[in-house]
């Protein structure tokens, strides 16, 4: 199954785009973004792991959020 959740890598600026079932939901700064943007969707974001195989992760997985310091 593809993941219906794509989390894109960090833009220079910071922040992660974030696409529901080919649709763009807009930029994330963190888990608490994402979840959000998961509810709009219609998920349920109370059974929604950040770790779930719904979720592909580009570019770093959760705990990337920002561009990388250097």
């Amino acid at each position: 199954m593809d993941a219906r959740v794509v989390v894109h890598p960090p833009s220079p600026t910071g922040g992660r785009r974030v696409r529901v079932d080919g649709q763009s939901l807009g930029l994330a700064y963190g888990p608490a973004d994402l979840l959000e943007f998961l509810r709009r969707a219609g998920l349920d974001p109370e059974q929604v792991r950040l770790d779930d195989p719904m979720i592909e992760w580009r570019g770093g997985g959760p705990d990337i959020w920002g561009a990388e310091a250097d």
